[in-house]
C-alpha cells in the first residue's frame, strides 16, 4: 500500500500543478493538459494485462516491476526538458500505475480471505483514502513555495520503501508458466479503452461529444469494445474473463461504481474549481479547503465498513449515496463570500457518504466470487472504474464549461457552477438505483460457497 499512495498523491498533485507546467514550459494548457490525458490513457491501456503479467511471473516480481516503472517515470518527469519529454515520462509513469492498482487490489483481496469482510477491504482502501487528503495539500505548497520538480520528488521516497517492504515482506506466489497472453483479446480491448478514454479527453476539450476528435473514437472504442465481448463470450481463456459478471452482487457494484463516476465523484472535479474561481483563493487555501471531505472519508473508513458486516452493503450505500448528494445541494446555492467554515463542515459530511459508496461497494463486488474469479473481477471493476471517471469528468466540465462560455455578468461564475452541481446531484438519483440490487444481509447471513471452503484450505482453484 505505501507504493500505491504515490499513485494517487501523484495525480491529485499533478492536477494542481497544469497552470505551473503551461507556464514554465511555454505552452498552452490544453498542451499541458496532456500530462495528464497521457497518464490517464496509458493506465487504461495495460489495466487488461496486469492479471496475465501476475499469473505468468507471480505477484511479488509483477509488483515490483510496476512500481520500478512508475518510479522510473517519476523521476525522469523531474528532469523533463520540455513537455514532450514531459508527456512521454508521464506515460511511463502511467503503465506503471496502471498495473500497480489490480495488482495490489487482487493480493490483498486474495490475502483476506475466502469472504473479505467490508473492513478488510477498508484497508485495502487507504491509499485512496488519503491521496484526497495529503494530494491537494502538497501540491498547493510545491506550487506555491517550491520548484515544479518536486510534485514528482515527493514520489522517490515512497516508492523507494516500497519496493524494499515489497522485496523483504511479499511472499512468492505460484507461476503458471503455460498462461499465454490472448493476443486476440489484447488487440481488442486495449485499443477499445484507449480510444474511449481519449475520445472522452477530447470531448472535455471541444466542449461536446458531436466534434469529430470526439466522436470517432469513442465510436471506434465502443465497436472495439462490443467486439471484444462478443469474442470473450466464446473463448476459452480470454484476457479478461466475463464470468464474474454473471455473479449479481458483482454486476451490480461494478455499475454503481461505474455510475458514481459520473454523479457522486464527478463533483471532485468541480469543487477545488469553485473555490479557485469563485471564492478566488490560491491553490494552497483550495487545497486545505478540501482537506475536510478527506477526514469525513477517513472516519466513515472503518464505521460504516463494520455496519455494513452486519446489515449488509445495500442499505450503507444507498445512504451513502443520498448523503454525499444531500451534502454537495449547499454548493449549487454557494457564491463568493459563503462562509468557508460552513462549507468545511458540509464536505465532512459529503465525506462521510463516500466512504461509504467506495469501500462497501468494492468488498460486495467481492463478496459472492470464487477465488478463481478474483484476477478477472478487479479488471473488470478497474476498467469500469477509469472509464466511468473519465466519462463523468468530462460531462460535468462540459456542462461547466457551456455556462461560463455563453452567459456574462457578475453573477455568471456562480450561475454556471450551480447549474453544474445541480446536475452532479440529480445524476446521483441515477447512481442509487443499482445500489438496490446490491446485497442486503450481511456477512454472517451471506449464503456459504461450497467452493470457498476447499479454496482456502488447499489453494486449488477449480472451474466452477
Amino acid at each position: 500500500m505505501t507504493g500505491i499512495v504515490a499513485v494517487f498523491l501523484d495525480t491529485t498533485i499533478v492536477n494542481v500543478a497544469i497552470n505551473t507546467l503551461s507556464s514554465h514550459f511555454a505552452t498552452t494548457v490544453a498542451t499541458a493538459q496532456w500530462s495528464i490525458s497521457g497518464y490517464v490513457l496509458a493506465m487504461g491501456v495495460v489495466i487488461p494485462i496486469a492479471g496475465w503479467l501476475t499469473d505468468r511471473v507471480g505477484a511479488k516480481p509483477a509488483w515490483m516491476t510496476a512500481l520500478s516503472l512508475f518510479t522510473l517515470g517519476s523521476l525522469l518527469c523531474s528532469v523533463a526538458p520540455n513537455i514532450g519529454a514531459l508527456i512521454g515520462f508521464r506515460v511511463v509513469q502511467g503503465v506503471g500505475g496502471g498495473l500497480m492498482l489490480p495488482i495490489m487490489q487482487a493480493v490483498l483481496i486474495r490475502a483476506a480471505g475466502p469472504k473479505p469482510s467490508n473492513r478488510a477491504v477498508a484497508t485495502v482502501a487507504l491509499p485512496a483514502v488519503l491521496g484526497p487528503i495529503l494530494g491537494p495539500v502538497l501540491g498547493g505548497v510545491i506550487i506555491q513555495y517550491l520548484d515544479w520538480r518536486a510534485i514528482f520528488w515527493v514520489n522517490l521516497p515512497l516508492c523507494g520503501a516500497g519496493l524494499i517492504m515489497a522485496w523483504r515482506g511479499m511472499e512468492s506466489t505460484d507461476t503458471a508458466e503455460s498462461a499465454s497472453l490472448d493476443v486476440i483479446g489484447l488487440v481488442l480491448l486495449s485499443p477499445a479503452l484507449a480510444a474511449i478514454l481519449y475520445g472522452l479527453t477530447e470531448a472535455g476539450v471541444h466542449n461536446g461529444f458531436t466534434a469529430a476528435d470526439a466522436l470517432y473514437p469513442l465510436a471506434g472504442g465502443v465497436l472495439l469494445l462490443a467486439g471484444f465481448v462478443a469474442y470473450a463470450l466464446r473463448a476459452t481463456k480470454p484476457l479478461v474473463g466475463l464470468r464474474p459478471f454473471l455473479t449479481r452482487s458483482f454486476s451490480a457494484s461494478t455499475l454503481v461504481l461505474f455510475l458514481a463516476g459520473l454523479s457522486v465523484y464527478g463533483a471532485m472535479l468541480l469543487l477545488p474549481l469553485y473555490f479557485l474561481q469563485v471564492q478566488h483563493l490560491s491553490v494552497l487555501s483550495a487545497g486545505l479547503c478540501l482537506v475536510p471531505q478527506g477526514f469525513g472519508t477517513l472516519i466513515s473508513r472503518v464505521a460504516t465498513a463494520k455496519l455494513a458486516d452486519n446489515v449488509g452493503p445495500r442499505p450503507v450505500v444507498f445512504c451513502g449515496i443520498l448523503v454525499a448528494a444531500i451534502a454537495t445541494v449547499p454548493f449549487a446555492f454557494a457564491g463568493p463570500h459563503t462562509n468557508l467554515a460552513v462549507l468545511a463542515l458540509v464536505l465532512v459530511v459529503r465525506g462521510l457518504g463516500l466512504g461509504a459508496v467506495t469501500i462497501i461497494v468494492m468488498a460486495s463486488a467481492y463478496r459472492d466470487l470464487d477465488r478463481s474469479l478474483i484476477p478477472d473481477a478487479t479488471a473488470g471493476i478497474r476498467i469500469g472504474q477509469q472509464v466511468g471517471n473519465a466519462f463523468g469528468t468530462t460531462v460535468l466540465a462540459m456542462l461547466l464549461q457551456s455556462r461560463l462560455t455563453h452567459d456574462t455578468g457578475p453573477d455568471a461564475v456562480p450561475a454556471a457552477f450551480h447549474r453544474a452541481f445541480w446536475w452532479s446531484i440529480g445524476l446521483s438519483a441515477v447512481t442509487a438505483l443499482p445500489a438496490l440490487a446490491l446485497p442486503r444481509g450481511g456477512l454472517a447471513s451471506a449464503p456459504p460457497n461450497p467452493a470457498q471452503p476447499q479454496l482456502a484450505t488447499s489453494g486449488a482453484t477449480p472451474d466452477r
